[in-house]
């Protein structure tokens, strides 16, 4: 779902140069996404249809500017395949903070879980836009990078 999202959401913000992928630490490679998945983001008018599952691999590590994961575990593992310096939780991401507040895995659970893990997805994701913008990582004027300070919020 949060591939589809941050898609979704940079398509409507107008950024063209961003680059999304997800890939799963214990997906089958090629499974579909879920019934819940699907069924939540056609609720919103996303099409998880097409959809297939990718396991998490050094080259997709390797080749990733940031990487955004839902929970402490999924960050151990990009980290173990060569992620160091470019990986946070999404969640701490969007808020620049280190609170280590994950995103709950819907995986398994029934569709008011999906809808609610959707509704912080989406919430986080636009929070990531809002500071990629900020700082100028999406192609917008600014400077730093992904891991730079907030911008000065006082007068």
């Amino acid at each position: 779902m949060a591939e589809a999202i941050a898609r979704a959401l940079a398509s409507e913000r107008g950024i063209a140069d961003l680059q999304v992928s997800s890939a799963g630490t214990s997906a089958w490679d090629g499974a579909a996404a879920s019934d819940g998945a699907l069924l939540v983001a056609m609720e919103h008018g996303l099409d998880l249809g097409t959809h297939r599952a990718r396991q998490l691999s050094r080259e997709a590590v390797g080749s990733a500017d940031l990487i955004l994961v839902m929970g402490p575990h999924h960050r151990e593992r990009v980290l173990a395949l060569g992620g160091e310096g470019r990986t946070s939780l999404l969640t701490d991401f969007a808020a620049w903070s280190a609170e280590g507040r994950p995103v709950q895995d819907p995986f398994g659970g029934d569709l008011e879980l999906y809808r609610a893990t959707f509704a912080e997805l989406a919430h986080e994701i636009a929070r990531v836009l809002d500071r990629l913008n900020a700082d100028g990582s999406s192609g917008a004027s600014g400077s730093g990078g992904p891991f730079s300070e907030p911008p000065n919020q006082g007068g």
